[in-house]
């Protein structure tokens, strides 16, 4: 077993972390790490942080942004808006690939990092530009910014007939996030890869204490469900 990645939390909120495959779903008060474990192979994996959050002790309830189907332990993905670290373990050529993307949207300001950086495509990437305060009004969500794709759907903006290419509502992410995804076939840009089995990987929410006024500051919650 890997243990992919560091997760934590610097957000002056909770954040109620998730994880498909692998993991499923912590609360991550300020300064909480959760360690989640994937084997080699594991593919179309994502880790996103849900906000304001209320389950109850049997691990029920439901977020504000990035709701998994209503309970702590995810098993399935989360509904748009959120920000996503999304990666693949030891795929073709031995190489890890590994992103983060706005595709789904943005809700907190995230990094994705190898903890043994070695150059080329492998090194720390970010998402911490003030998009929820920035948002077009046409894609602003309480809690987040949704991506285009979820607000209008169809081929301009979610490539579901084919090759597409940006678009000036794309553009807002892209410009301000140029690391991630901001539309389905950004590829060229916003995928990175590390050699297989020579690193781990730390995901932080709110990196150095990034925030906005335009995130939530207080997140009502009733769980016994704590970080280690």
């Amino acid at each position: 077993m890997l243990p992919l990645s560091r997760s934590e939390t610097t957000c002056p909120y909770t954040v109620w972390a998730a994880s498909t495959p692998i993991g499923g779903g912590r609360r991550l008060d300020r300064g909480q790490t959760w360690v989640i474990n994937a084997p080699r192979g594991t593919s179309m994996a994502r880790i996103w942080g849900r906000t304001n959050c209320n389950f109850d002790g049997a691990g029920r309830g439901s977020c504000q942004t990035g709701d998994c189907g209503g309970v702590l332990q995810c098993t399935g993905w989360g509904k748009p808006p959120n920000t996503l670290a999304e990666y693949a373990l030891n795929q073709f050529s031995n190489l890890d690939f590994w992103d983060i993307s706005l595709v789904d949207g943005f809700n907190i300001p995230m990094t994705f990092a190898p903890t043994n950086p070695s150059g080329g495509k492998c090194h720390s990437i970010q998402c911490t530009a003030n998009i929820n305060g920035e948002c077009p009004a046409a894609l602003r969500v309480p809690g987040g910014c949704n991506n285009p794709c979820t607000t209008f759907g169809g081929q301009q903006y979610c490539c579901t007939q084919g090759p597409c290419g940006p678009t000036e509502l794309s553009k807002f992410f892209k410009q301000r996030c140029p690391d991630a995804y901001s539309y389905p076939q950004d590829d060229p840009t916003s995928t990175f890869t590390c050699p297989s089995d020579s690193t781990n990987y730390r995901v932080v929410f709110c990196p150095n204490g990034v925030t906005s006024p335009n995130f939530p500051l207080e997140m009502p919650s009733s769980t016994d469900e704590e970080a280690k």
